[in-house]
This record gives C-alpha cells, sequence and structure tokens, in this order.
C-alpha cells in the first residue's frame, strides 16, 4: 500500500542489511519498496550445511513476502536490477522504472578469487543456494562414479576433495565435509577405500582462523586433523583446473572437485559509485556515500573502518548496518541530520564438528562442547520463522543421535539460474543433469547420467 506524499525508498537485496532495514521502516511514514533477484530470504551462515547434506535447502529460506507480511508501507518485488540512475534518482529493472527519495544499496557479496587462474571457472562456491545443491549434487556423485572406476589413480582423484581458504567458513565446511564422509558415505559406499578418500583444507598463510587469537586456530586445526582433515599452511593456489590445483611453487594435486572459500568481493551493479580493490563502497560513517547524501550502501557492499581496521562481511555487522540506516532515513525525513554508524560487537564463534567449536565473545576465547552449545543455540534463534526453527532442530539431532544425514540426495536444479562451474566436471549442466567427463565406466562411455538412472 503506498502512502501518499511520503518519501520513497527503495531497498536492493533482500538479504540481512536490506531485510532488516525494512523492517526497521516497517512503523514510519515511508513508503517502502523492497526488490530482490528472489523471492526468499537466505541464512547464508548455515549454507555450508546445505553442501554438506546435513539440511535441506527449505530450511534455510524464509519467502520475503511472509517475512514483510502485514506491513502496510512496504511492498516487495522479485526483479533485476539492470542500472541505478543516481543523477535522476531512479532504479531500472527489466521491465520498470522506480523513482527513489532515498536508496539503500544492499546487495551483498560474491566471492573473491584474487586473481587465481581458473578458480572462476572450475571452484565451487558456497555463496548462493544454487551453488551449494550443484556442490552438494557434485560430492555425491564423485562417490557414484568411484564405484565404477577401476584405476585406483582416478579413484583417488575422484573423492578427493580441497578447501581453499583456512577462515570460519572453510573451516566449518571442512568439519562438515569430513563427518559426511567419514561417518556415512563409507557406510554408503563400501566398496571404496576409505584410504583412497582425502579432504584437504589449504590455506595461504600460516595459520587458520586468523582473525581469532591464535590459540583458538590452533585448537581448530588439531580436530580438524583428528577428524581427518589434511591441512596444508603456506599452501598458495595459482591454478585450477578440471583435473587438479597448482600451487606456486610448482606442486600439483589431482583432484576434481575445489571448493573456494579464501575471501569475498563487493557484488558488482551498474552505478557510477567508485568502487575498492574489493568491490566495496567505502561510505561515510552515517553509511551514506559523499555527494549522494539519499544513498546508503549497507552490508558487504559497504566498506567502513573502526578502530582502525575494516569491518568485516559478517551477518551481525550487516543487520546492524540496516537498522541504522532506516533509522538514518526517518531523521533525514525528519529534517535531522543522520548518525554515526558504531558496530556493537557481539563476538564471533566458528563450529568445528561434533561437539566442537570456538567462540570469541567480550574479549574471552574458549573452544570445546560449551561453544559447540552457544553456537547451535544462537544459529537456531537467528534463524527466522518457526518452522525453520524445528526443521533444522530436528536433522540436527537426528544427525547427532542416529548418526545419520537423510539429505544424501542428488537431486536436479530448475533451469533458470542454476548455478554451476562453467565445465562438466562440475556435475550438472544447465538443466539440472548431472554430468560428468567421458569416462570408460564397465566398458562402456558414460557421457551423462541423469539423477536416479543410468545412460547406457
Amino acid at each position: 500500500m503506498t502512502i501518499p506524499n511520503s518519501p520513497r525508498v527503495v531497498i536492493i537485496g533482500a538479504g540481512f542489511a536490506g531485510l532488516w532495514a525494512a523492517r526497521t521502516l516497517s512503523h514510519s511514514q515511508t513508503d517502502v519498496l523492497v526488490l530482490d533477484r528472489n523471492n526468499y530470504h537466505t541464512f547464508s551462515p548455515l549454507l555450508y550445511q546445505v553442501a554438506a547434506a546435513e539440511l535441506e535447502p527449505e530450511d534455510i529460506v524464509y519467502p520475503v513476502r511472509s517475512v514483510l507480511r502485514g506491513q502496510q508501507n512496504i511492498r516487495f518485488l522479485m526483479n533485476e536490477v539492470g542500472e541505478i540512475d543516481l543523477a535522476a534518482k531512479q532504479v531500472k529493472t527489466t521491465d520498470h522504472v522506480f523513482p527513489y527519495d532515498f536508496l539503500v544499496l544492499a546487495i551483498g557479496s560474491t566471492s573473491h578469487f584474487f586473481g587465481v587462474t581458473g578458480a572462476a571457472e572450475y571452484a565451487f562456491q558456497l555463496k548462493t543456494l544454487e551453488q551449494v545443491i550443484a556442490l552438494r549434487n557434485h560430492i555425491l556423485f564423485r562417490f557414484e562414479r568411484a564405484l565404477c572406476e577401476i584405476n585406483p589413480e582416478r579413484r583417488q582423484q575422484m573423492l578427493t576433495f580441497a578447501i581453499v581458504g583456512g577462515g570460519p567458513t572453510g573451516v566449518e565446511f571442512a568439519g562438515a565435509l569430513a563427518e559426511l564422509i567419514r561417518g556415512l558415505l563409507v557406510k554408503d559406499y563400501q566398496a571404496l577405500d576409505p584410504r583412497e578418500m582425502h579432504v584437504l583444507l589449504l590455506e595461504a598463510t600460516d595459520r587458520l582462523l586468523a582473525p581469532f587469537p591464535e590459540r583458538l586456530g590452533t585448537y581448530a586445526a588439531k580436530r580438524l586433523q583428528k577428524m581427518g582433515v589434511e591441512i596444508r599452511l603456506g599452501a598458495m593456489v595459482s591454478q585450477i583446473t578440471p583435473e587438479n590445483v597448482q600451487f606456486k611453487d610448482g606442486t600439483t594435486i589431482p583432484l576434481e572437485t575445489v571448493i573456494w572459500t579464501a575471501g569475498v568481493h563487493g557484488e558488482s551493479f551498474n552505478a557510477e559509485l567508485p568502487t575498492m580493490r574489493n568491490g566495496q563502497v567505502k561510505v561515510l560513517p552515517t553509511l551514506q556515500i559523499p555527494d549522494y547524501p539519499e544513498v546508503y550502501v549497507i552490508g558487504d557492499l559497504a566498506y567502513i573502518e573502526e578502530d582502525g581496521h575494516s569491518l568485516p562481511m559478517l551477518a551481525p555487522v550487516a543487520t546492524q548496518q540496516g537498522e541504522v540506516a532506516a533509522r538514518n532515513i526517518i531523521r533525514q525525513a525528519d529534517g535531522r541530520e543522520p548518525m554515526p554508524f558504531h558496530y556493537h560487537k557481539r563476538g564471533t564463534m566458528v563450529t568445528i564438528g561434533r561437539n566442537a567449536a570456538i567462540a570469541y565473545i567480550g574479549g574471552h576465547a574458549f573452544a570445546g562442547f560449551p561453544a559447540w552449545i552457544l553456537w547451535l543455540s544462537i544459529h537456531l534463534y537467528s534463524l527466522i520463522g518457526f518452522r525453520n526453527r524445528l526443521l533444522v532442530l530436528i536433522n540436527w539431532a537426528w544427525d547427532y543421535l542416529f548418526y545419520e544425514r537423510a539429505v544424501r540426495l542428488i537431486v536436479s536444479l530448475p533451469v533458470s539460474r542454476t548455478m554451476m562451474a562453467k565445465k562438466i566436471f562440475s556435475g550438472v549442466d544447465s538443466k539440472g543433469t548431472v554430468i560428468s567427463k567421458p569416462d570408460t565406466l564397465g566398458g562402456k562411455d558414460y557421457h551423462e547420467i541423469e539423477p536416479g538412472r543410468s545412460k547406457p
């Protein structure tokens, strides 16, 4: 419902930053339009658990319209933004032009490959729902293919998985993938030799989890190694191909699966705004951009410093920025000056696996079972919707009590917006069909295998 003569606010992006901005504006005298290419909000901290077959995709997403239901001054449209005309104060989508009085850019981030050859083409990512479903398909399909491979070297290449980046996402996924393989897939695929299965965690620096105290990084490394993860520090990747990963020292590891978690980059957009090398937009302390006081940039796209350091691209930062940007818009609409943003640190946590996590809260570092319980509780509470919380709790409890993950499915993806690597080793084509490189399996050439059936 449009409120007459009220300031028009356009929010681009329904992630943490955009959604929290919209909710904060819900009781104001503004006319708010939220635009996003998806009609759902994704709880991105748990995307890696979808890739590791621990959660269903539907468990971590929630319809945007349901979140905003009952807010009379907020509209939502599922649309792709094509251009932003800052001078004319217009947002142009594929089929509409939306004028605005205030604009909030909350379009998030994408993977940063640091110029590594082949990374964008051949490495899997953990940024979107489509990406993690494609990765889950691919991992499970490596095991299906390995059953029919008679060459032990090729079989080990299929069953070697490398995660590039020893930050929080890389550590969490390495632990989840190791538990999936060592705990379940060795039982499902008893004909395969567990000694041929390898999970590698590759970190370019000399330690894991650099933002955390060193003892927490050491704890995480020891815990992962106990779970069977091979950690390689000082491993600077120079090239990724469909058959191997290459390092700057000249060494090569033959494999078919590389997961990239080494860095993030501000999402690109069509607007005349100066961006930094990492794609972020440097904003004023009030989250506005210079020369355009009606434009706010928040979330992963915003570059802002506190105490001489840039703020991390984390969900708590995004939600707090969304709330502050919305309050500043209300202040501007009332003729008052916007207030500067100050990040209230609530601590950071990383789960490593069953009964193990690390936490750094209020200057206090602790690890083990208490940190794991705290991680579970906070993530469960932060999910949107009672149904999602219940489903996630049930899946976690089932996995914990019975050492069983029920989501070990190779499924087709929708034709539209299927996210995959650009070569056929990825495991799915643009139609959602699982595909592989031509291989001799059982004496016959298999070029394409659809989910659930073989094609001779």
